[in-house]
């Protein structure tokens, strides 16, 4: 079998294509709660996008069964407010125009991953995708990319991670490939190029606008 030779474009979801990330700092300030616990929400803020046993480690430097059992359901109670930012799905129709294969990349586990997917309403631009449910080490491991890439049969060499935090830049580092960072997540410019990212926009908007000069536009 030939190898991989599809361009195509790897996108993390929470923060990047959809408004999700307080949301996630929010419901896991209350698990911690709910399980005797406590961190401020601006640390957890800086780790979302990270996996759920990890996060845990580095805000309380123990493990929290109890607030990892806990998060689902109270994410759960606050993701109806989740809204798509906007040109969110127009970027992910235009890229699988233009020809590239189009995966979603992300740390959330597929139920979660359904919501945010029903409220983009971009499913016939979508190749393939990668959740927690699929791996063994999270963000930022490379292991999400390098599956995306297969599972979208993308050539490593033509690929490019679009996401909005430093996990999502170092995992895209770690996997061999450059990343595409908007400042939507919360992390700013400067923190986005020092960990290497290619480029960074404001929002998806921002880049959408900006396509045919962005390093996507390379990869036509």
């Amino acid at each position: 079998m030939p190898p991989p030779s599809r361009p195509g474009v790897l996108f993390d979801i929470d923060g990047t294509l959809v408004d999700t990330n307080y949301l996630h700092t929010l419901s896991w300030a209350r698990a911690f709660a709910d399980a005797g616990e406590w961190a401020p929400m601006n640390s957890i803020h800086r780790l979302v996008g990270m996996g759920s046993d990890r996060l845990v480690m580095e805000l309380l430097g123990h493990e929290s069964p109890e607030a990892v059992t806990a998060r689902p359901q109270r994410y759960k109670e606050l993701v109806d407010e989740a809204l798509p930012f906007p040109g969110a799905a127009e970027l992910v129709r235009l890229c699988h125009d233009e020809g590239l294969a189009v995966v979603i990349a992300t740390s959330a586990v597929s139920d979660e991953l359904d919501v945010l997917l029903e409220k983009l309403g971009v499913d016939e631009a979508i190749d393939a995708r990668t959740t927690a449910d699929d791996i063994d080490e999270p963000k930022p491991a490379p292991e999400v990319f390098v599956k995306a890439m297969e599972a979208g049969g993308i050539d490593r060499r033509r690929a490019i991670a679009v996401g909005d935090s430093i996990w999502d830049v170092n995992a895209a580092r770690a996997a061999g490939i450059g990343c595409i960072a908007v400042e939507s997540g919360g992390y700013s410019q400067h923190e986005l190029i020092e960990d290497g990212a290619l480029h960074v926009y404001r929002n998806v908007h921002e880049l959408l606008d900006q396509f045919y000069t962005s390093p996507l536009a390379l990869l036509l």
